[in-house]
């Protein structure tokens, strides 16, 4: 084995190690138990989603700087998020990130799925299921006209100054997001509510 291929093997095995710390000290004592989603995220690293100067910190748990404002949040926001939206073979899927990896997660278990930034054109519509990897104060209307109706949206709020897991479905035209629990999210600037101007 080479010097090269050696250091590889030992990020490799790091990595599982750091995986399989992650689903037992975070995602199963705060309630993340649906086995497809520990497998999907014991499966999936982290690393290649964050700068290589943050790689030691992929997996704590906080969220971890990618540089422009954005972020990848803690492994339990993501656990959480697919629990609640508990994709199926029929869903078609746009994950609104600055990152793939919860579309890499939700993947291998839905009928497409598409990824836009937040703030960014919204590719096509009719989706069934929208996973908003963040914290949002308002829920944009592109995003409700591209829900299906029936559909489900799934992401984090921002909600008297504080965030939370919420979820939504889409009814008569409008969503409506029902906190479910409270939660560290990186909140997404580009959700922002209109400022009003006070006197």
């Amino acid at each position: 084995m080479s010097i090269e291929h050696g250091a590889d093997y030992t990020a490799n095995v790091h990595s599982a190690a750091a995986r399989q710390a992650m689903i037992e000290s975070q995602l199963r004592p705060s309630g993340v138990n649906a086995p497809w989603v520990l497998n999907a995220m014991n499966a999936t690293p982290r690393e290649p989603f964050v700068p290589a100067d943050a790689r030691a910190f992929a997996y704590i748990d906080r969220a971890v700087p990618l540089g422009g404002g954005h972020f990848l949040a803690p492994p339990l926001f993501h656990g959480r998020v697919l629990e609640e939206a508990a994709p199926t073979a029929a869903d078609r899927v746009l994950v609104v990130s600055a990152t793939d990896y919860l579309a890499a997660l939700v993947r291998p278990v839905a009928a497409s799925v598409a990824v836009a930034e937040a703030g960014a054109a919204v590719p096509g519509g009719d989706y069934t299921l929208i996973l908003i990897d963040g914290a949002a104060e308002v829920v944009p209307d592109a995003l409700v006209a591209a829900l299906a109706e029936g559909g489900r949206i799934v992401g984090g709020i921002v909600e008297r100054g504080g965030t939370r897991l919420a979820a939504g479905r889409k009814v008569r035209g409008e969503v409506a997001m029902l906190p479910i629990a409270d939660m560290a999210v990186p909140v997404l600037s580009a959700f922002a509510a209109p400022r009003r101007w006070s006197f």
